[in-house]
């Protein structure tokens, strides 16, 4: 059986304080809103999105472990879990459909500590630095690898 059109979203630590949470580096926009704007985009393209998030790693290795088969795409924001959480990479690794790693803020031109991805590598792609337009970015770009591939 074929899988559905359906995109999962992870999001990782911290994400759940958006809109109050430093807002000169994440805005104001709450994790809601980013959702809400992602799920527009994916029906857009007839696509549907289901959004998950959790401050434990453990919990993120075990949706992903659960996407498989059900998803035909995995856009992932693992918040500080981007720069040390082999285990959330390896399951990555372990889905069969495109990764796309996004950002609210640009890691790059942060804290030298945040410049390394672990997720990056079995990613598409990464977003970053575009506030919640990173998340339309990254539905817009699974939308056209799938597509295309």
């Amino acid at each position: 059986m074929a899988r559905e059109l359906k995109i999962l979203l992870v999001n990782g630590p911290n994400l759940n304080l958006l809109g109050s949470r430093e807002p000169e580096i994440y805005g104001t926009a709450t994790l809601e809103d980013l959702i809400a704007a992602a799920s527009q985009a994916a029906v857009a393209a007839g696509f549907t999105l289901d959004a998950f998030q959790s401050n434990s790693a453990s919990e993120l290795v075990n949706k992903i472990h659960d996407a498989r088969s059900k998803y035909s795409a995995i856009m992932i924001n693992p918040g500080a879990f981007t720069h040390y959480a082999w285990s959330i990479s390896d399951a990555l690794t372990a889905f069969d459909g495109p990764v796309v790693e996004v950002h609210i803020s640009n890691p790059q031109s942060r804290e030298s500590w945040r410049h390394t991805s672990v997720v990056a590598p079995v990613a598409i792609g990464t977003i970053a630095g575009f506030g919640q337009q990173s998340y339309v970015l990254g539905v817009q770009a699974i939308v056209h690898y799938l597509e295309h591939n």
